[in-house]
């Protein structure tokens, strides 16, 4: 089984691919660590115009979709915002990401923040810094640089640990 993680944005969507040995349709093995495939970011640019910006979000979720042909896409939901003029971008990137997955007819899930870090972490006020280090300790990194600077991106880990609180929920 193949799950796409996705951490919504719109100068910065994060993005994490995992897979496992067992098949979409059988009970999770609790004690596998699901092997990391790809993750990384999609950037836009600030002074592109916000359709600009949407079309290559959408794009480049449909490129990662047609690569890797996941089985399940974990998108993190929008809980809460302290400012709407960044709640509305967001919603708007998470209406093509969504979109994305529907063209594909890849079944989605969504997780909450709290969600995630209850899961991943086993305490729903979990740090981030909590959150990135057990999703390090779950997920089977042997393949990646970590350090690699285009990958060392918050967005990108917060997606990893989308994609594996999918994992550990399915």
């Amino acid at each position: 089984m193949i799950i796409i993680g996705i951490d919504p944005g719109v100068a910065l969507v994060g993005y994490g691919i995992i897979s496992t040995k067992i098949h979409k349709d059988k009970r999770q093995d609790r004690n596998e660590k699901p092997k990391v495939i790809d993750f990384g970011c999609i950037i836009t640019h600030p002074s592109s115009s916000v359709g600009e910006r949407l079309e290559i979000i959408h794009n480049e979720v449909l490129k990662l979709i047609k690569k890797h042909q996941p089985d399940i896409m974990s998108v993190e939901a929008l809980f809460f915002f302290k400012n709407l003029k960044t709640a509305m971008p967001v919603s708007q990137a998470r209406g093509v990401i969504l979109l994305a997955a529907a063209k594909y007819k890849v079944p989605l899930l969504e997780f909450t923040p709290l969600q995630v870090k209850m899961t991943v972490a086993g305490y729903g006020r979990a740090e981030k810094k909590q959150v990135q280090e057990m999703t390090k300790q779950l997920l089977d990194l042997s393949s990646f640089d970590i350090k690699e600077k285009d990958r060392k991106k918050d967005d990108a880990s917060d997606a990893l640990g989308v994609a594996l609180c999918a994992f550990l929920k399915v």
